[in-house]
């Protein structure tokens, strides 16, 4: 069955769901009985993705770029154009809306929409349809938010059981941070609230119990953030396995939010907290302002006083930064205790205002998505490769859990910092990757870097990792762990690597 408009994207995963494309078929009015919205992920075939499109046999095809699938869908793009050429694609999102002009997306696409285009795809395609030729990059002004059809009715029955539910209160910023894409539109804007919660009491109803909020500043406006909580506080209540993320200004956490962060269960709610820097010289140079010490004590609050799960980010490579300086910013929010530390590696996403600092700061990034920072005039390109090993290798063994007691015997000295660096050196010298580690590997590295590096007894070491190994409800006692190598967990060999882990990629 064909479909004169097509709206598609690739998400990362399949868990996601494509929140933007669902508000322009939330908002496709006259057109919305003419348009079919498909979802595919990076990880499908390009090919096969283009096939699928093409059975629907569109006569406008949208798709949503982001940084993480920009190259995949140049080449989508290309391959609907060759096999399609009457087929009228109409690109959007971040990545193709800033530093349109010069892109190869740009050139292949016959329309590109900048900024968001809740209602101005939907006009696009009338104007297509009707015969008309539209300039081909818009630039439309932002919507009136509360004119907008909400899209969370068009989340499906699978969406609610299987995938990612995003939701937004608001849109904007009043943040001026440099690194981020959010600082280009200055002005917040706000969503009434009543429909929204309306909307939040619908879906779970449907039986949705994550609810991701993307607004870029929850707690800005004090008395949506109350309210907002104080739903789904009073859903924690009605429905069993409740669970909501917020994004969170680090420094602004006044009585009326935390007399109801307080009453949460633990584990419903999550804050994700963008730190980013702790150096007030790097503050400066990318127009961020935060208040440490009011930081401090709301981490301190949320640590002591509530079950909330706090996500808490950091970015490498940001202007000025030395590998001291982030040490030192990564101890004290380490001290702070938050249950996982994002390190992310800084991006030049397009747009924003971070290129001013390329040559003063001799900033130099990848030529391709994500564009990930190489080197700066502070820290070099083998160090930055070691940060980046760093937090993927935090990722791993810290953030995922799994080795609670294990990470107290490994980040035993005065540095969080510098213990760590130092394992994750050990390990990528051992192991020469970051992924596709098998538990038991990851297991047997733990060890034998507590024995033959920190001199620790076997005995406590064996007592920590059979912990970690228990609390997943594993009942083994790890016997394999101190034997002889034909003793451990199975090897193979293998042409292209020897000794290889089973369960390793």
């Amino acid at each position: 069955m064909g479909s004169d408009i097509v709206l598609s994207t690739l998400n990362a995963k399949y868990v996601h769901s494509a929140f933007g494309l669902r508000y322009l078929y939330a908002n496709m009015g006259a057109l919305r009985a003419r348009t079919t919205l498909v979802e595919f992920d990076i990880n499908q075939r390009v090919l096969d993705v283009a096939e699928a499109i093409l059975e629907l046999q569109p006569k406008i095809l949208g798709l949503a770029v982001y940084i993480w699938n920009a190259e995949p869908t140049r080449e989508l793009v290309s391959l609907v154009k060759r096999l399609s050429p009457t087929t009228r694609i109409v690109l959007g999102g971040p990545e193709i809306s800033h530093e349109t002009e010069g892109q190869p997306l740009t050139d292949l696409a016959d329309h590109v929409i900048c900024g968001e285009a809740d209602l101005a795809f939907a006009e696009l395609c009338q104007a297509l349809l009707d015969g008309k030729s539209p300039e081909k990059i818009l630039r439309p002004q932002l919507p009136d938010l509360t004119t907008l059809a909400l899209p969370y009715d068009d989340y499906s029955e699978r969406d609610c059981q299987h995938r990612v539910i995003y939701v937004e209160a608001s849109r904007g910023c009043p943040y001026a941070c440099e690194f981020c894409l959010s600082s280009l539109d200055e002005k917040v804007r706000a969503f009434p609230l009543e429909g929204f919660l309306a909307a939040m009491r619908r879906l779970s109803e449907r039986g949705v119990r994550q609810f991701k909020l993307v607004d870029r500043t929850f707690n800005l406006h004090i008395e949506t953030s109350r309210r907002i909580l104080a739903f789904f506080l009073e859903l924690c209540g009605q429905v069993e396995g409740l669970f909501v993320h917020f994004e969170m200004i680090p420094d602004r956490l006044p009585d009326a939010l935390r007399e109801l962060l307080a009453q949460f269960p633990p584990g419903a709610l999550q804050l994700e907290v963008g730190v980013q820097t702790l150096s007030p010289v790097v503050e400066e140079n990318v127009s961020r302002r935060q208040k440490h010490d009011k930081l401090a004590d709301n981490f301190r609050f949320l640590r002591q006083q509530t079950g909330v799960h706090i996500h808490a980010d950091l970015i490498v490579g940001l202007p000025g930064e030395t590998l001291a300086s982030f040490a030192h910013g990564f101890d004290t929010l380490h001290a702070l205790q938050p249950h996982e530390i994002q390190v992310g590696m800084l991006k030049r996403l397009r747009g924003t205002p971070i290129q001013r600092h390329d040559q003063m700061h001799r900033m130099v990034y990848a030529p391709t998505p994500p564009y990930e920072i190489l080197r700066t005039g502070t820290i070099d390109f083998p160090t930055m490769q070691a940060m980046r090993r760093f937090a993927k290798y935090w990722d791993l063994f810290h953030n995922s859990g799994r080795f609670q007691d294990t990470m107290r015997l490994i980040l035993d000295g005065s540095s969080a910092f510098a213990d760590f660096y130092a394992f994750s050196g050990w390990v990528h010298g051992q192991i020469g990757r970051t992924h596709g580690v098998a538990q038991n590997r990851q297991i047997e590295l733990c060890a034998r870097y507590l024995r033959d590096v920190r001199s620790l007894d076997e005995a406590t070491i064996r007592t920590a990792l059979v912990a970690d190994y228990r609390r997943e409800g594993k009942k083994d006692d790890l016997p394999w762990l101190f034997a002889p190598a034909e003793a451990g967990p199975t090897r193979i060999r293998s042409h292209r690597r020897q000794d290889r882990w089973v369960g390793d990629a």
